[in-house]
């Protein structure tokens, strides 16, 4: 790896439909574009294949990562381009009745280098009336994922996972230089915690923010925020779409700042642990007690 070599980076985002037909030219289309704008690395949205939330419909369509027409269209165009190109996620047949909701880091030869799971399924009760049950549908990966760019370490995960800090101090300890957020936030949540959250966990982690997002009203009437982003280890947003329509943005990447950021807020070198006191033992139970390590 050379880490101290500037590359270019895109996040494509999407508005991904029922079928993986047109959302695969769709993907190809804006994958092409950003290559040919001088993208070394490109990330597309969580879904990037199907945005079915219909159990049915969504078995009908899905298939295995060996038989998956997307994935095979999508491991020949990176190595056509050249580029290390980031699948955000797929939806998958992993069991006959579970779905798993997978990223693809494939290499310029056309190589899967990494897939990862989506640990934290979105189950959740909106306010303003709007559900979501992805654990009816798809199985929770159990494993964080960090592989190995040219110019460092990079660390997979996919949009509801962004709500879980640990996950992102774990692979920023594991050396990861770059964290991946591909995701489909919805209108609302993406409004209110989509900027706080992504440059909270560049700041905390010294690290880049790649997040690629589905964006507007898909064709199953779900209503997704776009404003795809990429964050600097200081927590500048150095790249955003400026709202929910599908394109691409780029923005240059010195894996140097990283160093500088966690040598100027060494808090990855300071962290402790730290457990609450039941309770119920004693008056002191607002006391955080070290746990050994």
């Amino acid at each position: 790896m050379s880490e101290n070599q500037i590359f270019t980076a895109a996040m494509v985002q999407m508005r991904s439909g029922l079928l993986a037909g047109p959302n695969l030219e769709q993907g190809r289309h804006l994958i092409r574009e950003a290559a040919l704008a001088g993208a070394h690395y490109v990330q597309t949205p969580e879904v990037s294949n199907m945005m079915q939330e219909n159990r049915k419909s969504l078995f009908e369509h899905l298939r295995t990562e060996a038989d998956d027409e997307s994935l095979k269209a999508y491991r020949a165009l990176a190595a056509e381009l050249k580029i290390h190109l980031h699948i955000g996620s797929l939806a998958v047949l992993a069991t006959p009745d579970r779905a798993a909701n997978r990223s693809f880091l494939i290499g310029p030869d056309g190589m899967v280098l990494a897939s990862y799971d989506k640990i934290h399924m979105f189950d959740i009760d909106l306010p303003n009336g709007e559900t979501y049950r992805e654990s009816a549908n798809y199985q929770p990966g159990e494993t964080a994922v960090i592989s190995d760019l040219p110019w460092g370490r990079i660390g997979l995960t996919i949009c509801y996972d962004l709500r879980f800090p640990a996950l992102y101090r774990a692979l920023a300890e594991s050396g990861a230089s770059f964290l991946a957020v591909p995701s489909a936030f919805t209108q609302k949540t993406g409004e209110a915690h989509w900027h706080t959250l992504l440059r909270a966990r560049a700041i905390e982690n010294g690290a880049f923010v790649f997040a690629a997002a589905q964006g507007g009203v898909h064709e199953n009437k779900r209503a997704t925020y776009g404003h795809s982003m990429i964050i600097d280890p200081w927590g500048k947003v150095i790249a955003e779409a400026t709202g929910s329509d599908p394109g691409f943005i780029l923005a240059e990447i010195d894996p140097a700042k990283v160093t500088a950021a966690r040598t100027s807020v060494p808090s990855l070198q300071h962290g402790r642990r730290f457990s609450v006191a039941d309770p119920k033992a004693g008056p002191d139970y607002l006391h955080l007690v070290r746990e050994a390590t």
